[in-house]
């Protein structure tokens, strides 16, 4: 007689002891666990356990009598082999990890993207609550709560582009972050994450600063504007902008960077990543001077940016060296990456112009952080809700992992 599949689901109370007297039956029956899987939400469980068995013998009834015994509800399915054959196959394809963020009450954001995923036909598996539960004085209050679920998917997503797309209407009409995912070793390996500066890590645009310090304020930040928006060439657009800050007092640069402010979460975000052994790079179309004073206070491990010729302390006007443009970020990422010893798989990049959209695609994981329309709508993934510190999540990190990498209670 052929060994028979079953598949055994449990659920009610959690309670010490349970799966020890499963185990001691099945061992009896000479089972051999196939698959195995359990929740627990606020002492509630969901178990299932798939199983073959030479034979069922006593063991249904014996699975039974020790429900009953502690008030679980039960069901016990027999499996095809056909079926199990199947999802033996599916096993063996790597999952899409969809992480979703949401301000505040989360229903409605969970509500269209379950729609979502059963348009296309793709069975929710999992979900993995990465944010700290709230209290329920915080729970009555939208403004201070968030919640970030990470979702596994399993199904034949046959045009992921399209899926992406899609989230994307979703996530803009209701106001909300995701992030769709290959669940591959890549992903659980991330090594070196690359901000772009101005408007990324910082909430400046230096070069505008600069410019207003000059009286040139309006000329530059039209400029500036057509760049990001990728309606004018990076290098002509960095070249023009220049020229216009020519005869400024190199200490203004100075003024400049000591002005700055780091972009919401960025400080919290590269405290984590540090402790959590990742490399650190700022490549960027600003200057050089403010990336290195940046460097000095977060830690950060590379910093290639653009350099003005100053004379007699004055700016010429003259730009020192190759330009840091779109191609040169991406080649820059590339190289830091082989420096390292790891692959581009195992890199993020996050930007915010259309001059990072080449670094974005090339990384492993690339970030559009209150970007553009048209950068948004390019990128892997957006975060436009949320801090710098929303990368965490998209990384697998939860509220407590970070509490214990910076020592104290996380942020909401």
């Amino acid at each position: 007689m052929a060994d028979e599949i079953i598949l055994i689901n449990i659920s009610g109370r959690d309670k010490p002891g349970l799966m020890a007297a499963l185990m001691e039956i099945l061992v009896d029956a000479d089972a051999n666990v196939l698959d195995m899987g359990q929740a627990v939400i606020h002492d509630e469980l969901a178990l299932g356990i798939l199983v073959q068995v030479p034979e069922l013998g006593t063991l249904t009834h014996d699975i039974t009598a020790q429900c009953h015994k502690v008030g679980s509800a039960l069901r016990i399915t027999l499996v095809e082999n056909d079926s199990y054959e199947l999802i033996s196959q599916e096993f063996g394809q790597s999952p899409l990890i969809l992480t979703v963020l949401s301000q505040g009450r989360g229903g409605e954001a969970l509500q269209a993207v379950s729609h979502l995923t059963q348009r296309y036909d793709l069975n929710i598996d999992t979900i993995r609550r990465l944010t700290k539960p709230q209290s329920k004085a915080d729970a009555q209050s939208e403004a201070s709560t968030r919640l970030c679920l990470e979702m596994r998917l399993s199904g034949n997503l046959q045009n992921s582009e399209v899926f992406q797309a899609d989230l994307l209407l979703l996530a803009d009409d209701i106001g909300f972050d995701f992030s769709v995912q290959r669940d591959t070793v890549f992903r659980r390996n991330r090594r070196l994450v690359a901000f772009d500066m101005d408007s990324t890590l910082i909430t400046e645009e230096v070069m505008d600063e600069l410019a207003k310090r000059h009286g040139v304020g309006d000329q530059v930040i039209a400029i500036t504007e057509d760049a990001m928006a990728g309606r004018i060439d990076f290098k002509e657009s960095f070249r023009r902008r220049a020229m216009l800050l020519k005869g400024m007092p190199a200490t203004v640069l100075h003024e400049v960077a000591e002005a700055v402010v780091l972009n919401n979460g960025a400080d919290k975000l590269i405290r984590a990543l540090k402790h959590f052994g990742y490399r650190v790079a700022l490549l960027s179309g600003g200057f050089q001077y403010v990336g290195e004073y940046l460097s000095n206070s977060l830690g950060i491990d590379y910093v290639y940016a653009n350099e003005l010729l100053v004379v007699d302390g004055v700016m010429t006007g003259e730009v020192v060296g190759d330009i840091v443009d779109a191609e040169g970020k991406a080649t820059l990422l590339k190289d830091i990456a082989q420096r390292e010893g790891i692959m581009l798989e195992q890199t993020i990049a996050v930007g915010d112009g259309a001059n990072d959209l080449p670094m974005l695609s090339q990384a492993g994981l690339g970030v559009a952080f209150h970007a553009k329309s048209v950068v948004k709508e390019s990128a892997q993934h957006a975060i436009s809700n949320f801090g710098l510190d929303a990368i965490l999540y998209l990384i697998g990190f939860s509220d407590l992992d970070i509490e214990q990498a910076l020592g104290t209670p996380g942020q909401k």
